[in-house]
């Protein structure tokens, strides 16, 4: 009975102490030192640490030591581990208890300052930190080789990331010790840094300092105030308080709940302007609502200061609280998670992120149910709610959610993945309704919240019809007000500035190009009705080739296909510099040539006498174009204006210029930044350039990778590149410095993408300017997009005026519109599926030569997701060519080179290596699909086919192969 009693006591400190061992210890090197769990016990933690986290991780370790039977020496046999491991700290809280609340007050400020000052502390040479820390026992043997190994991968910067959130863990005077090692390793300003927290050291308290630093995106610039106060304060918030801070009080932990108990740690101060303070407020009462404020204007920290509330307030009552911030591009996953709400949330609750770059979403259900703020991709919670609701795994409830943040809401429309998870929403709330008149129990449903900086009016021409398209927003968003706000003071408009410009007198470029490609329609026979060089020309002929494809014309086909390119390097001519046109084209002509021989130069593709005749079309102007592309003088007035502005804004003024340069296309976007390199009177005043582009595979340039993306902007935060060539991947979300000035040069989207790019110009004097290009009808673009702006702000301000009798019976209206149009549209998907379930009606031929491929029964699927051909025949139709820049590794699979037909060269997709597997992987875009006696060449990707193609047996293929490896052996 003793014993028994003993353990209880045992079990019960170490679970009080759950919350801060999490944060103490890594489990892999403990569990090196735990001799009584079992084998499987182990493995079980170890790859739940892997997919999870060690948090994750940790929590399954503790409940495996607490759990009975217990054998003898337990407890210390789990000191001893903890010790052994080189956590002393951990070990010393479950053996000697809490200590005293000055030395507890003094590394909860220590860790505190750390978190604060960290982007500054990332800059440190990790490597040369690394090593004394070691020494020093600041790190074990295992933090060290992890840093060490990030640093050779990802870099110094990610290093610094894991040293500082591993220091911590092993003694108690850890602080001390860093800062000794900074000094001996002369990082000499980062020392002095942190010896500023000397009040900190003697008090037990946080030195005075502002929250941490604001992200660009939701900020305005510090020159755009008079003082030089926080930014995030209002003026009456600082007359009531020496900090001008409101502080989320966490409640003091009852080491009988576990949860309460992480909660030890102040959490950061979060302060409001009035106008932020104001559109808040109707959230804090748990009202859904959308907050309409400009880019900028801190709408980010808004909804981190009601997220804050929200889990305070349900905590204190003791209900569950769960927050989940909802984002719809991956880096924007990161930016929020490193720049917002952890570093505002951490203290008290916690935060996790989770996105399809992470291996956290394969178990993101464990991750919902672990951690109180989850900031995630939408398509990640969309698939976990479509799992539970096909039933293939646990997945995720709507109702295990207390407040789900919806980030550029303007997106919840109809095909879009926010609409997907918000129609869920909506039919629980219609099923509520029928519960309720009923007097049966409700499903509870998430508060939502959603951000914007316009909501847009779609292709709203009138006041009413804007209307309607911002109320159908509403009510997918379920909200029952818009939120706007009066800036005030704080607003900054740029200044805005219209660049008009002449068509060249003589294009001899331009005019050779154009001799090209009519002789293509003659060859081909065809007669465009729209002016070379255009956007409407390249809508022709992209329908003309899918046409042909279908059509099984091979000659047009491939005139189209070169038509395109020409069109597309007359656009480049008229947008960059002819060399850049020229380099395009001689590129695509050598790769085409290229890809007619086999990298074993043992099998000649055919070449068509329709091929030859392009080939040598280009040969015999090749001369002629290169000498005209080095010609200067006949330079597009375009380029010419945006040299001239670039200049002038580098050069006035006593600031140093910052700004984006907005494209339209990725070749663009590349081609302008080499310009500017490439030009020595960039270079004199200053100017540093560096493309961004986005990370999808669209399109035939080559995409930037997340890290990539990354590195570019690290480098514009830190002054290291001031002058960013963008396309629309910049203008929306994506956390960006202020400017002083924005340039579209050929680019005008939408009364959205302008306002969004506009909003990057919001440094004090800043100018928003657009440059004409030819063929871009930006000015009038620009001009429609200001009466949509208009259109749209006075659509807003009628649907406020609306009474809320009147606004609910419209959005109900809406609402029911919406279920019944999705229920009807997944009755005729499951319907249209039947009809084509059978893969064996389907047949795919190659794109280019209309050679049949092979059937659907040759074709399963990966991972719900990759269409592998698995005929042993297959083969002996493909050509596989070597490792090229896509190469990319995922988490069970990886692509290595690709498939090209063997009779004309044509791509047909990638070769895949799933779990050393290795099948061809088809990209449905280069066949022209057969289902019965019906063609079509429109299908860009899989989705859009529907059959249910059989799953990839893995097994079964697995085995074939061994045996054959065996019948080799033997």
């Amino acid at each position: 009975m003793e014993a028994d009693a003993s353990n209880l006591v045992k079990e019960n400190l170490i679970d009080s102490f759950r919350p801060m061992l999490r944060g103490f210890m890594s489990v892999d090197p403990v569990l090196d030192h735990l001799p009584f769990l079992r084998a499987e016990q182990k493995e079980s933690i170890r790859k739940k640490a892997k997919m999870c986290g060690d948090l994750s991780a940790a929590d399954e370790l503790i409940s495996a030591v607490v759990q009975k039977p217990h054998t003898a020496g337990w407890f210390q046999e789990f000191v001893d581990a903890l010790s052994g491991a080189g956590y002393q700290q951990a070990a010393d809280l479950i053996q000697v208890g809490r200590p005293d609340s000055q030395v507890e007050a003094d590394n909860d400020c220590f860790m505190r300052l750390i978190d604060i000052l960290a982007p500054s502390l990332l800059d440190m040479n990790t490597k040369q930190v690394c090593t004394p820390c070691f020494a020093r026992k600041l790190l074990t043997k295992d933090d060290n080789d992890v840093i060490l190994r990030v640093a050779d991968t990802q870099g110094l910067r990610d290093a610094a990331r894991e040293l500082l959130k591993r220091i911590v863990r092993c003694k108690s005077s850890w602080y001390s010790d860093f800062l000794q090692v900074l000094r001996d390793t002369e990082h000499h300003d980062l020392y002095r840094l942190l010896q500023g927290s000397s009040d900190c050291e003697s008090t037990g308290s946080l030195p005075v300092m502002d929250s941490p630093a604001l992200t660009s995106e939701d900020s305005q610039d510090v020159e755009a105030e008079d003082d030089t106060t926080d930014l995030y304060r209002s003026e009456s918030a600082l007359a009531e308080s020496p900090r001008g801070s409101r502080r989320s009080e966490a409640p003091l932990p009852d080491l009988s709940d576990s949860g309460a108990a992480a909660r030890v740690a102040e959490s950061a101060d979060i302060v409001l302007r009035d106008y932020q303070q104001e559109v808040a407020q109707p959230a804090l009462e748990g009202k859904n609502i959308i907050i309409c404020l400009p880019t900028g204007s801190g709408k980010t920290r808004v909804a981190v200061f009601i997220a804050a509330q929200h889990l305070d307030r349900r905590t204190k009552e003791g209900k569950t609280a769960k927050v989940v911030v909802l984002v719809n591009k991956v880096p924007l996953v990161e930016q929020h998670y490193a720049s917002e709400f952890h570093p505002f949330l951490k203290h008290a609750y916690r935060v996790e992120r989770v996105s399809g770059n992470s291996a956290l979403k394969i178990c993101f259900t464990e991750i919902l149910k672990n951690n109180d703020v989850i900031i995630c991709t939408a398509q990640i919670l969309e698939n976990s709610l479509e799992r539970l609701l096909k039933g293939e795994d646990e997945g995720v409830r709507l109702q295990d959610i207390s407040l789900m943040i919806i980030d550029e809401c303007h997106h919840t429309k109809k095909g879009e993945v926010y609409n997907q998870v918000m129609m869920q929403h909506l039919k629980q709330k219609n099923v509520n309704t029928k519960l309720r008149k009923e007097q049966k129990e409700t499903v509870p449903l998430p508060q939502i919240l959603g951000l914007t900086a316009s909501l847009g009016v779609g292709d709203a021409t009138r006041l009413e019809t804007a209307e309607k398209n911002i109320l159908q927003i509403c009510a997918n968003l379920d909200a029952c007000q818009i939120l706007t706000g009066d800036l005030g003071k704080y607003r900054n408009e740029p200044s805005k500035k219209m660049v008009l410009v002449e068509d060249k007198n003589k294009d001899p470029f331009g005019d050779v190009i154009k001799k090209i490609m009519n002789s293509i329609h003659t060859h081909s026979q065809l007669s465009p009705t729209c002016e070379l060089g255009s956007q409407n020309y390249e809508q022709w002929v992209v329908q003309t080739e899918r046409k042909a494809a279908k059509e099984e014309d091979p000659k047009v086909r491939i005139c189209a296909e070169h038509l395109r390119r020409y069109n597309e390097a007359m656009q480049l001519s008229n947008t960059i510099r002819m060399c850049d046109a020229f380099s395009f084209l001689n590129k695509h002509h050598e790769e085409e040539l290229k890809s007619k021989c086999s990298p074993e130069e043992e099998h000649v593709i055919n070449i068509t006498d329709t091929e030859r005749l392009l080939f040598n079309l280009f040969t015999d102007n090749k001369e002629r174009l290169q000498e005209l592309s080095t010609q200067q003088s006949n330079e597009n007035d375009s380029l010419s204006k945006l040299r001239d502005n670039i200049l002038r804004l580098f050069t006035a003024g006593e600031k140093e210029a910052r700004g984006i340069i907005f494209t339209k296309t990725r070749r663009s976007a590349m081609a302008l930044n080499h310009w500017i390199q490439e030009d020595k009177k960039f270079s004199d005043v200053g100017v540093t350039s560096s493309y961004l582009i986005g990370g999808g595979d669209q399109s035939a340039v080559k995409p930037m990778t997340a890290a990539e993306q990354k590195d570019v902007l690290t480098k514009f935060h830190g002054g290291a590149v001031n002058l960013l060539v963008a396309t629309s991947v910049a203008e929306e979300g994506l956390d960006i410095p202020a400017c002083n000035f924005v340039i579209c040069y050929g680019l005008v989207t939408n009364e959205i993408s302008m306002i969004q790019a506009r909003g990057r110009a919001r440094a004090k004097d800043s100018v928003y300017i657009v440059i004409e290009v030819k063929g871009s009808c930006v000015t009038e673009k620009e001009y429609v997009n200001e009466y949509r702006k208009d259109l749209m702000t006075k659509a807003t301000a009628r649907i406020r005026q609306l009474s809320p009798e009147d606004y609910n019976k419209k959005i109900k209206e809406f609402q029911l519109q919406a279920i019944l149009e999705d229920t009807l549209k997944k009755t005729k998907s499951k319907q249209k599926g039947r009809k084509f379930e059978e893969p064996s009606e389907v047949q795919l031929s190659c794109r280019k030569c209309n050679k049949l491929v092979c059937k659907g029964d040759d074709i399963q699927i990966i991972e719900g997701m990759h269409r592998v051909n698995v005929s042993p025949h297959f083969s002996e139709l493909y050509i596989r060519k070597g490792n090229v820049a896509l190469e990319e590794r995922l988490l069970d699979y990886e692509t290595n080179g690709t498939v090209a037909c063997k009779n004309c060269g044509q791509d047909w997709g990638s070769m895949m290596v799933y779990r050393s597997i290795d099948r061809p992987c088809l990209s449905l875009k280069n066949f022209v699909v057969s289902i019965g006696d019906k063609k079509m060449s429109n299908f860009t990707k899989w989705s859009e086919l529907a059959v249910n193609f059989q799953a990839f047996d893995y097994i079964e293929h697995a085995s074939r192969l061994a045996l054959a490896a065996a019948d080799q052996t033997f």
